[in-house]
């Protein structure tokens, strides 16, 4: 059948199983966007197109299904390069379709044209250029194998608006024949064999678990395996939730500003299981001391993190899920001994703790009664600040996909876009943003795409008056020279309502519980700005470039 460019590259998107995008439109995607209108297809009208990209990247960390945005040339396009670099960091399938200038107005330096793919090459897994009607749902195709395969990852698929235009017979694509891309599945039988023979051999074993655990879905191998080995597990800022919170054997995050007994536990260890991680920078700090006295196997699905960070001892290449039932196959269970004893020690001895100060609001306050009236099945997002870690700190997570936050890029104005993604994706789920009153306003724009789509995001906002961890670091490391970190703010509470949202401004402890209790009983998206005390640290921390057990408080 005879079809519009436009027209079948829709139908390859509903093919692949998509039933919304995110998009803002412009004149180069016109033909898309007259396409979209009786498709079917749910699109999402955000604010600006980072807010699109993050949203379909909260999206499909939510579902774990791939996000798709769209956009115009030029700098609807750039508008992207955030939120795809965003995605690249943090291994998330997303698809990203930008309308081009027509095929022979390229490099003429035409209105509104920038070259998005050669822009983005550094940080998408793949990109494209449609030169042919004819290709459109080949690639397409090719585009979402390579998104959601392997480590997953953006990809983008930039379509001159000639080619949106012109017609095309459509025809389910072809066989998928990509020669250069294979990704890997078992892992190499006699590392794994290696590997199962360290593990039952060592005394003082640590899983160290990333965000590999949850895009791979192995987390019920996760559990298998500690409780075998009886082997603690502390996981990466993108792993939370990989392991349940819980769980006796958690020690819940580790690094600049994890528990002081998971820093410990990795530098005693006399093995480290890293599975699903790529050992940066604010997790080992000073690689000497990581782990200085174990054996080290990693395991991942991408050659190039291996041994790019810290040399490994037993190096794995395979799919998580696939690579620990071969282990779970050979593994016998162990029985609990002195290691355990230790860790449970320091455990009770090293709490996570905040001091309280009458009359003040803590940010960890907020966060602890976040955790009670939702009863710690809220999915989380958060934006990236102090606010980002004592969400990480202070909320137990206990299921994969419920923490959703910028890792790797650490990107401010992520948060509340992600959330929306992640109600559209879990529509019958409480959503809460945890936002700081600097991260907030950079796409806090996005409250008209909430309250136009009728998404009951429940934004908390911890409100010191500064960029916060920026604060924190001039404090401790610049005598206090607060150089432009003080932060006069709107009022957000009228900022809510003049979109239509519902807003909250708490000044008092016992005002806390009660207004989040109303914020998830609302049928509205609702800001609650909860004022708190200004200087307010994260501790632990880890100086950086330091080792990760000496850690000021």
């Amino acid at each position: 059948m005879k079809l519009t460019g436009a027209q079948a590259l829709i139908k390859a998107i509903q093919d692949e199983g998509v039933d919304t995008v995110f998009g803002y439109p412009g004149g180069q995607v016109l033909p898309i966007y007259d396409a979209l209108y009786d498709s079917g297809l749910k699109h999402i009208l955000c604010r600006h197109e980072q807010g699109a990209a993050h949203a379909a990247d909260g999206y499909a960390r939510a579902t774990g299904r791939p996000g798709v945005c769209i956009a115009t040339s030029g700098p609807g396009a750039t508008n992207l390069v955030t939120g795809i670099a965003n995605a690249y960091m943090d291994s998330v399938p997303l698809v990203a379709f930008t309308g081009q200038v027509p095929t022979p107005l390229l490099g003429r330096d035409s209105f509104q044209e920038a070259d998005i793919t050669g822009i983005t090459m550094p940080i998408t897994k793949h990109n494209y250029l449609v030169e042919d009607p004819a290709d459109l749902t080949q690639i397409v195709r090719e585009a979402f194998y390579v998104a959601t395969t392997g480590r997953p990852g953006p990809v983008l698929v930039d379509v001159p608006k000639d080619i949106s235009s012109g017609e095309t017979e459509y025809h389910q694509p072809g066989p998928l024949c990509m020669p250069g891309y294979k990704p890997p599945t078992s892992g190499d039988a006699e590392r794994v064999d290696a590997a199962v023979k360290a593990i039952m051999a060592s005394e003082r074993p640590v899983i160290y678990a990333g965000g590999g655990v949850i895009s791979s879905n192995a987390h019920q191998e996760l559990k298998r395996l500690a409780e075998m080995t009886v082997a603690p597990v502390t996981t990466t800022l993108m792993g939370l939730g990989g392991f349940p919170g819980d769980h006796p054997l958690s020690l819940g995050m580790l690094g600049m500003h994890g528990s002081r007994y998971a820093n410990y536990a990795i530098t005693d260890c006399d093995l480290l299981l890293a599975v699903g991680v790529r050992f940066d920078d604010r997790v080992t700090g000073k690689i000497e001391s990581f782990a200085p006295n174990a054996k080290v196997i990693h395991i991942d699905i991408d050659p190039a993190e291996l041994n790019k960070n810290v040399p490994v001892d037993i190096a794995i290449v395979g799919n998580l899920k696939y690579v620990l039932t071969q282990m779970l196959e050979q593994l016998t269970t162990k029985l609990p001994g002195a290691w355990l004893d230790k860790v449970k020690k320091w455990k009770k001895e090293y709490p996570l703790k905040y001091a309280s100060k009458e009359g003040a609001i803590k940010p960890q306050q907020v966060i602890e009664e976040i955790y009670n009236v939702t009863g710690g099945k809220a999915r989380i997002t958060t934006e990236v600040g102090q606010h980002q870690m004592w969400a990480a700190q202070y909320y137990t997570y206990n299921n994969p996909r419920s923490f959703i936050s910028s890792g790797g890029l650490g990107t401010m104005g992520y948060g509340f876009p992600a959330a929306i993604g992640v109600q559209v994706g879990c529509p019958d789920e409480v959503v809460f943003d945890i936002a700081g009153d600097g991260s907030i306003q950079m796409n806090i724009q996005e409250l008209g795409t909430a309250v136009q789509h009728q998404l009951p995001v429940n934004v908390a906002i911890m409100n010191n008056g500064y960029l916060g961890m920026v604060r924190q670091w001039q404090e401790l490391f610049y005598n206090r020279r607060y150089s432009h970190t003080e932060m006069p703010n709107p009022d957000f509470v009228k900022l809510a309502e003049s979109y239509g949202a519902e807003g909250y401004r708490v000044e008092s402890a016992s005002d806390i519980r009660p207004v989040l209790e109303q914020a998830v009983k609302s049928k509205k998206p609702v800001l609650m700005d909860f004022v708190v005390e200004q200087e307010e640290n994260v501790v632990p921390m880890v100086p950086p470039g330091g080792a990760i057990n000496k850690m000021l408080d």
